[in-house]
This record gives structure tokens, sequence and C-alpha cells, in this order.
């Protein structure tokens, strides 16, 4: 289960990023977002730095840069909401070719975009390097609730059989001539959805039935990598650095302010 169903953003490459135990990487990918969300954001040359880091990151781990950054086009909503605030703040305003912008929405814009982004792009590396499979077994590796682990497993396993279902559904009313023009079609969407839920419930039940047939006790073996010291010192060197800029960047702003 570890090891199978490898999602789209996973990209092969026998680097040591990715020979990394995935328990290792999502520590160190979690402890760098909190310290680059902790960053003063008016010190810009700190969120450069941390920019350069996971830049350096993606080359070691042979990603290309242009499909990283592709895929940050899931932080859309974010830059929306960035690119209304200078509009939509109180306080002091200062003219940007010829438009009234708040100074503090432009401050607020720069955290919100600088620390998404940064965010983002941290999240596609991990997933980039780490099968969806073993970041399941590394959140198991890190005691998280079992409950929890058992139902992320199940997703990951059984999301591409919903998927299919629909889209046999979809060919099925397509087949029989219907096709979503207008709100009027809504109620036969709507009762579409609710046959998918049936049948996806049914599933559970049987699936869930044919596994205490065969022994399950509430607990999947996952089998991922044992992560040792130099494993856990060559991951955590990112976030070690992070912190490193933000304790300087907290000095400068902390002189400027006195």
């Amino acid at each position: 289960m570890a090891t199978g169903h490898a999602h789209r953003l996973y990209v092969h490459r026998p680097s040591p990023v990715h020979g990394l135990p995935p328990q290792v990487k999502l520590v160190a990918a979690f402890t760098f977002v909190l310290v680059v969300v902790s960053a003063p954001f008016r010190q810009l040359w700190a969120f450069g730095l941390f920019a350069v880091l996971i830049l350096a990151v993606a080359a070691v781990a042979e990603v290309p840069i242009g499909l990283l950054l592709r895929r940050t086009a899931v932080e859309i909503p974010f830059v929306l909401f960035a690119v209304l605030l200078p509009f939509i703040s109180q306080g002091d305003r200062v003219d940007v070719l010829g438009l009234s912008l708040s100074v503090s929405g432009l401050w607020g814009a720069w955290s919100v975009l600088a620390k998404a982004t940064l965010g983002v792009l941290t999240s596609l590396l991990l997933a980039t390097t780490t099968e969806l499979g073993d970041l399941v077994a590394g959140l198991d590796r890190l005691h998280l609730p079992t409950l929890i682990v058992q139902i992320m497993t199940f997703m990951i396993r059984y999301a591409d059989v919903v998927t299919g279902e629909m889209r046999r559904m979809r060919l099925a009313r397509i087949s029989r001539g219907f096709v979503a023009r207008d709100i009027r079609h809504l109620p036969v969407l709507a009762r579409s959805l609710a046959v998918l839920f049936i049948r996806s419930f049914e599933r559970g039940e049987r699936v869930h039935l044919a596994m205490l047939s065969r022994g399950y006790t509430g607990r999947f073996p996952l089998r991922t990598q044992a992560a040792g010291a130099g494993h856990w010192i060559l991951a955590l060197c990112l976030p070690a650095v992070a912190l490193a800029v933000a304790a300087a960047a907290w000095g400068v702003e902390l002189s400027q302010g006195a």
C-alpha cells in the first residue's frame, strides 16, 4: 500500500531528496513553512533567500523549476485576494500608476503572496519527490492517529474508483442524449450525484466486510523506510538554514524599529 498509486504530481528521479524517508521530508517541509510564515514580511531579502533555498532543493532533487512554477497556479485564489487588499485596506495611502493604494494593504498583499507562494512551492516539492502512499506511511511513522491514516489510505485507493464511476455515469447520460446546457438540467445532475453517493457507500460496506473476512483488525501494515540520524541531519538542513535567516531578519527588524 505504501508504494502504489503514484499521483500525477510525483516525478521520479534517482536523487538524494527522493531517497529520503517520507517522515523526514514531512517534518522538514512543515518546519520550513512554519519558519517562513513567522518571518517578518518587511524584510524582503529574507524571502528572497527562502526562495533560493527552495530552488536549491529542487535542483538537488532534479525537479525542473518550470514544472514547479506552472503548478503554482493552484494559489490563484490567494493572488486574487492579495490584489484586492491595497484597494480595500484603510490607513495611509500612496499613488501608484494613478491608483490610490493603501500602504498597509500593499504590505499585506506582499505578505500573503510571498508566504503563500513559498508554502505552495514547498508542498509541491514534497509531492513531486514523494509518492502518495509513502506520504501516508510517513504520517503513520510520525504517529498520526491511526483512524486518520486509515481514512487517508482508503481515500488514495478508492479516489480513482469513484472517479471512474463518475466517468461511466457521464458516458451513460451522453449515450442517452443528455447534455447539460442550463439550470433546468440540475435535477438530473443532482440525482446522478445521489446515485454515486449510494454506490460508493455500498461499495465501502462490501469492501469493509471483505477485509474483515480476511483478518483486518483496523490497521494496515504500512511499510516505509526507517529514518536514521543521517537522514534527519540532511533533511533538517533546509529548515535550520531558514531559521537562521528568519532570526537574522527579526534582528534587522527590531533594530530598525528601535
